[in-house]
């Protein structure tokens, strides 16, 4: 189907839209210098069928030969500050040729000596003569050097054209105003985020009538500070408010203020206020403040002057004598921890939104609105997804989506189903399968027992989630994966649940040496999450008897590399050693009642390693099959084995159980 023409009102066609990267200066320069370089090289002699150069020893044979014009003789031409001579005439090329050729024949008298004696024993005439084109020889002679600074400036133009802009423009902002036409995201796009998006609205609502909540007093914020963790879409609604919003919007990098000269930074910051008091009311959004907000005189080093006086800057226009009405600054960070304190009053920003990880209602609504640019088969129940993805960000599960998408693609279907959109899920969050790394039978045995001891006591203990799939495919960097699918997000975990974990990841290390009488290196990553988990529950969670509800120590995600530079311990070493004991003992406790578990039931971990031997991959209900009927109703396909290859010098470590973050339910990839 053709498309429409492209008219404007009055029925004309718009003018060509010309590319304003396009340096017609440079071509007109160019073209004008090869024009110099052709006419003096043309004045020098050099046309095409002017003159023929003739080398000494033809041109003897020539003489001999009488084809040399006698009568209009010779002319020795000498060129000023050079030793070069040149012998011009005219001759034929044949005795019965009638049409004569001019040449041009280069000679050096001091080392020529008998010249002279030749062409007098030829009766030729030689008329000494001085090339006066000066102007000729002159640019001939400074060619190489014009060539070369002609490549070199059609070389760098698109620097020398951004350091001359950078030269007039130093002290300019670089915020860039978006396009209303080119932006497409609206509040539709997002989801997940609804008490953000709802806070967000009340500001579109401002912009677009302002006197509605004028009338009782209100003013418009001044700042609007977004915080959340990298790929919950705090860009994305951002780029939503310009969407609904009918007012300029403003984009700009916090780390586009900061340079090596001190003082740009807060011209520039200046400068992007004046733009947006021209533009009132606007919207100018700042992406990763941190980069130029950081908490001021704190550092290794002492302060950052630039960083300092470009923050000052900020603070004074935001709160200053000189406020500026009607423009709203939108921020976003991830790090609110080293944001400086005068930043973040009323007053210069008004609200701070937090923008969490989706819940599961979340999860499943951002999985809808990124579904809708694929196509997936009817019927795909998209809670499932959205339930097995706890702490999946929305830029995690949009992600998956597009995996998934691929994967299809690949197995040549025509849509998405609920296996791609699993196996999307597990490759965004532990990696592809690797299905070609080769493997010893040892080896594979060994992660059999191993994945098989966690999924036994996941499905005996009282307080855990329902299982969900146990692999021994390589995935990422384990060897193999046992995961579950909790019912619902969970913010608390209840003490019985802690340790009823506990005693779910020393599962591997316990079937390990229940069945072969050894252990190996491969349960680090189970001994990493069963001492973190139980540390947390003395240290922070209070479910110590011995230590009671006391907090010991600082427990930040990260050190702060700006305020201190290692945590700080604000206990006794005798305390210390008492955490310490208490730790051990919730390891040790989880480790003896494992190992009596699957000691009293050993011959259920032996069928169910068997199996996972010989079909690799198992859900939740073929693991209860074999449980609770000695055998599975549905077993799975038999797996396409890749061939047998020699095994790798260094195996990478066993898998681990994929136990949720406590408290917030995250899941975790293998250690």
């Amino acid at each position: 189907m053709a498309q429409p023409e492209n008219r404007n009102s009055k029925g004309n066609r718009p003018p060509p839209v010309q590319d304003p990267n396009f340096n017609w200066r440079g071509l007109v320069l160019f073209a004008l210098a090869i024009a110099l370089i052709g006419g003096a090289w043309f004045l020098r002699g050099g046309g095409v069928g002017s003159v023929r150069d003739v080398p000494w020893p033809e041109l003897e044979k020539k003489l001999a030969a009488d084809l040399v014009v006698k009568e209009k003789g010779l002319e020795l031409i000498s060129e000023p500050g050079t030793q070069l001579d040149y012998l011009k005439g005219t001759m034929r090329e044949t005795a019965e040729a009638t049409v004569t050729v001019p040449f041009r024949t280069q000679v050096n008298l001091q080392f020529m000596p008998d010249l002279q004696k030749t062409l007098k024993d030829a009766n030729i005439a030689v008329t000494p003569k001085s090339d006066t084109n000066l102007f000729a020889s002159a640019l001939i002679s400074f060619l190489p050097i014009i060539l070369c600074l002609l490549v070199l400036y059609f070389f760098f133009r698109q620097q020398i054209r951004m350091a001359g802009k950078g030269a007039l423009n130093f002290g300019k902002s670089k915020a860039r105003m978006l396009a209303r036409d080119k932006n497409k995201i609206t509040f539709k796009d997002v989801a997940g985020v609804e008490e953000a998006k709802e806070e967000v609205e009340e500001i579109v609502d401002f912009l677009k009538d302002p006197k509605k909540f004028q009338k009782l007093g209100g003013r418009i914020p001044k700042g609007v500070l977004m915080i959340g963790p990298p790929g919950t879409g705090k860009t994305l609604l951002a780029r939503a408010i310009a969407g609904e919003a009918d007012v300029p919007f403003f984009s700009i990098s916090g780390s586009d203020f900061v340079e090596m000269f001190v003082g740009v930074g807060a011209s520039r910051v200046r400068d992007m206020f004046e733009q947006g008091k021209k533009s009132a009311p606007c919207i100018i959004f700042i992406d990763e403040i941190d980069a130029v907000g950081r908490h001021r005189g704190h550092g290794m080093g002492g302060g950052h002057d630039e960083r300092e006086q470009t923050l000052n800057a900020l603070l004074v226009e935001m709160d200053g004598f000189d406020t500026q009405e009607g423009v709203i600054i939108i921020a976003a960070t991830n790090r609110p921890d080293v944001l400086d304190p005068a930043l973040l009053r009323p007053g210069r920003f008004d609200r701070q939104i937090t923008v969490n990880l989706p819940d599961v209602k979340g999860r499943e609504e951002i999985l809808k609105v990124h579904s809708k640019r694929v196509k997936i088969l009817e019927g795909t129940d998209l809670a499932v997804i959205a339930r097995g993805t706890p702490g999946y960000s929305g830029a995690e599960l949009a992600n998956v989506i597009n995996e998934a998408a691929l994967l299809a693609a690949r197995r040549g279907l025509k849509a998405i189903g609920i296996s791609e959109l699993e196996e999307a899920r597990d490759k965004v969050r532990w990696g592809r399968e690797r299905r070609s790394l080769a493997i010893s039978e040892k080896e594979k045995e060994n992660t059999a027992y191993h994945e098989a001891g966690h999924a036994l006591l996941l499905e005996m203990l009282e307080h855990t989630e329902p299982l969900h799939k146990v692999t021994i495919i390589p995935r990422g960097p384990s060897l193999g994966s046992t995961m579950w699918l909790p019912q619902e997000d969970k913010y608390n975990m209840r003490k019985l649940e802690l340790i009823d974990s506990l005693c779910v990841t020393m599962g591997g290390r316990v079937a390990e040496e229940i069945v072969f009488g050894d252990v190996t290196s491969g349960a680090r990553g189970d001994i990493k999450q069963a001492t973190g988990m139980a540390r947390k529950m003395v240290c922070e969670w209070g479910m110590s008897e011995k230590l009671g509800m006391v907090e010991y120590g600082e427990h930040d995600d990260y050190v702060f590399l700006g305020r201190e530079l290692s945590k700080a311990r604000d206990y006794s070493e005798a305390t210390a050693q008492e955490i310490d004991k208490e730790v051990r003992k919730l390891c040790d406790d989880a480790y003896a009642r494992a190992t009596e578990l699957l000691t009293t039931h050993r011959s259920q971990l032996v069928a169910i390693a068997k199996a996972l031997l010989e079909y690799e991959t198992l859900d939740g209900s073929q693991i209860r099959d074999i449980l609770e009927f000695g055998k599975m109703k549905n077993p799975p396909s038999a797996p396409t084995r890749p061939h047998s290859e020699p095994p790798p010098l260094k195996q990478p470590e066993q898998g681990t159980t994929l136990a949720p973050d406590y408290p917030t339910g995250l899941t975790e990839s293998p250690a």
